[in-house]
């Protein structure tokens, strides 16, 4: 396992906790979009059935059974025990727009015609996109708190490093994956004008506003 891989395993687990933390110790998710969640949990789900029939070593392991539960777990707190915290009115992204045409793509191209194959394909389309209804809350409702603002921050780094981590592979390990990168590159797009104003503003102790 290469540096950039660790620290990009490490970054997105800070970004799961940071949003558990902050739904935890508010007794609330405003500001939390339910449905990336959703999207979120459904991409551990299907990305990582192997846990049923293959066993690569004890982090590998112990990693996806962390990404699963929280995700889980985030779900639960969002739309069971802080429900009344949940702003569902500006949670009003079209996720079956982001879900059907990702699971088509998933079944047209893929590395091997199998069923875990389309599977983990479908988890690694949607999740490229599965933040958008979050930064599209946030573009809603006009602002953003800061901790979510980490979360996010966070999340976004773990994929860029995510990018590295593809390169140095190419170039040491000469693996190259063509769908990944593809989808780890449209997902680190999304995040662009985000890394900009975090940086320019959040950083600088300001309040992240974005036009609604």
């Amino acid at each position: 396992m290469n540096i950039f891989r660790l620290t990009g395993d490490l970054s997105h687990l800070a970004a799961i906790i940071i949003l558990l933390m902050k739904i935890w110790k508010t007794r609330s998710c405003a500001g939390i979009s339910g449905k990336s969640q959703i999207l979120f949990a459904i991409v551990f789900t299907t990305r990582y059935l192997d846990l049923l029939t293959s066993f690569i070593s004890l982090y590998n392991t112990c990693m996806k059974v962390i990404y699963i539960g929280c995700a889980y777990a985030t779900v639960y707190l969002i739309y069971m025990k802080f429900r009344a915290t949940y702003d569902g009115n500006h949670d009003s992204f079209r996720v079956e727009f982001l879900v059907v045409p990702v699971g088509g793509l998933a079944v047209l191209i893929n590395h091997d015609f199998s069923l875990l194959e389309i599977l983990w394909t479908f988890s690694i389309y949607l999740e490229s996109v599965a933040i958008l209804p979050q930064l599209f809350m946030i573009s809603k409702t006009g602002e953003a708190e800061t901790i979510t603002t980490h979360y996010l921050f966070c999340l976004g780094l773990y994929r860029a490093l995510y990018l590295f981590n593809w390169i140095w592979r190419f170039y040491f390990e000469g693996f190259f994956d063509m769908i990944a990168i593809v989808a780890g590159v449209v997902q680190t797009i999304l995040y662009c004008d985000f890394f900009y104003l975090y940086v320019t503003k959040v950083l600088k102790g300001k309040k992240l506003s974005l036009p609604a």
